[in-house]
């Protein structure tokens, strides 16, 4: 990829990965004895330096794909330290002993969980919020009390090089470091028999990772994508919902795992949502009349290679008869996509078929909520359902009958940023769940642990021989407890 600006970090040799990786595995042991006290200090490292690195965050993600420094702030900053605080004020809840019931037929015995470190964790982050989806991961790992190798995309160097200078800068290499490279870099690290493996990416490449993990019977979490639906029906507040696909949609130029991917509308409010959300994209991306490529608020596709696939999508999508009602335009130059509406694409189009992470919305439209339902239901599961409504029935129809990973009503992405709700996908769209709690427990052995009495118990009433006595008593078990 050639970068927008030229970088002003310089990428780090990549080092011996078995030698770094043998030295992880060493710390780790040292590791799994701490409690939460030494966790919560590195993490607070890590918020300093988030804090003091602000400004070179924002220009990495700008030199990368021309991200707008407001946007770094709200979709990568933020969340990071969002994560860090609520991480950091739960920490020692969550690393406590956790007691549970026991039933009355283990009278004498009492249980409880505690969470242990899995040990040596590879984090494999993707390119479209390169600082963000290594730091979120990153975090999780060290309040469940491992150690990390994180992978960043080289699709996004700027970024890489400096997550490297920040793992130098805060941590012991022992602890957390920094492997760039490219694919080739990432097939020798899949190789490692690591403890745990979080891969946020594509669905091809998540099988990939799968494949590799069960070589070690390691662990996985798959943060993936798909097709994420937007279902308005004829009761939404039409300009409300326009604000917030639209913003959907534009962060980050639709480049996003949870962005509305495409738009089921009730067909009596086609052309007034349209209509709205035309008004919206002038409003947010045009304010000065002098065209969206101007902008100060709209990023750029993140290579050449992305770029042509999705101008690809969009002139397949006219050639299977869609209507271009918005956008459209491109520039090579800027890796430049317009925002983009395209009415009644045809069901075997690319943009219905492939997932578009670009700022192309395709509209569809639907008479009954079981036709949106059944075109959602036709596709993979998706990571994200978006259903706008005013109408408490159908919101609960369409959650209860639409399966995918997470879901907001009225709203579009903010489920994301959530640190009480559990993030991930369901079946295609990933395996296992991130962010707070369930991040903590995605980089932890839940341990079960069951401490009985010495002497009389109660189970001891069942050992050989198998009396009539005894066969009296198991009845009454299987009767009463």
């Amino acid at each position: 990829m050639e970068p927008l600006v030229a970088s002003p970090y310089s990428s780090s040799e990549t080092p011996d990965l078995q030698q770094l990786f043998k030295r992880q595995q060493a710390r780790s042991e040292a590791l799994r004895r701490e409690d939460a006290g030494p966790r919560a200090v590195r993490l607070r490292k890590l918020g300093e330096w988030i804090e003091q690195n602000r400004t070179a965050i924002q220009e990495a993600l700008y030199t990368d794909f021309r991200k707008p420094a407001t946007e770094t702030d709200v979709t990568e900053i933020w969340p990071s330290q969002t994560e860090l605080k609520h991480t950091l004020k739960h920490l020692k809840q969550w690393t406590s002993i956790q007691p549970v019931d026991t039933p009355l037929a283990l009278m004498g015995a009492r249980g409880w969980k505690q969470a242990e470190p899995k040990g040596v964790c590879l984090i494999m982050a993707p390119w479209n919020y390169p600082f963000y989806l290594a730091i979120d991961p990153l975090i999780s790992a060290l309040a469940a009390g491992n150690c990390a190798i994180i992978k960043p995309s080289e699709m996004t160097p700027s970024v890489a090089a400096l997550l490297s200078r920040m793992a130098r800068e805060v941590f012991d290499p022992a602890e957390v470091a920094v492997v760039e490279g490219d694919k080739e870099v990432a097939t020798k690290l899949l190789k490692l028999p690591f403890d745990h493996i979080f891969f946020t990416g594509s669905p091809q490449v998540g099988k990939i990772v799968m494949r590799a993990a069960a070589e070690h019977l390691t662990s996985v979490t798959l943060e993936l994508g798909g097709k994420s639906p937007v279902i308005v029906d004829e009761t939404a507040d039409l300009r409300d919902a326009a604000e917030k696909i639209v913003w959907g949609k534009g962060i980050n130029a639709g480049q996003t795992c949870v962005a509305p991917d495409y738009l089921l509308v009730h067909e009596a409010v086609q052309e007034p949502l349209l209509a709205e959300m035309q008004a919206v994209v002038q409003r947010f991306y045009n304010a000065t009349g002098q065209g969206v490529a101007t902008s100060d608020s709209f990023a750029r596709i993140v290579n050449q290679h992305h770029f042509e696939r999705v101008a690809g999508m969009l002139e397949d999508a006219q050639q299977h008869g869609a209507t271009v009602a918005m956008g459209g335009h491109v520039d090579a130059r800027q890796r430049f996509i317009e925002p983009t509406v395209l009415l009644n694409p045809a069901a075997d189009s690319r943009v219905m078929q492939e997932e578009i992470f670009g700022p192309l919305l395709p509209i569809r439209t639907f008479r009954t909520l079981m036709q949106a339902t059944d075109e959602v239901n036709s596709r993979p599961r998706p990571l994200a359902l978006y259903v706008f409504t005013q109408n408490k029935e159908n919101q609960r129809y369409l959650l209860r009958n639409i399966p995918a990973g997470g879901a907001a009503v009225n709203e579009t992405i903010l489920q994301l940023a959530h640190p009480e709700l559990p993030f991930g996908g369901a079946g295609n769209s990933g395996i296992g769940r991130a962010h707070g709690y369930a991040g903590f427990l995605a980089f932890s052995n839940e341990k079960s642990v069951l401490k009985q009495r010495t002497g009389l118990t109660g189970i001891k009433s069942f050992y050989p021989p198998y009396t009539p006595k005894v066969q009296r008593m198991v009845g009454w078990l299987l009767r009463w407890l």
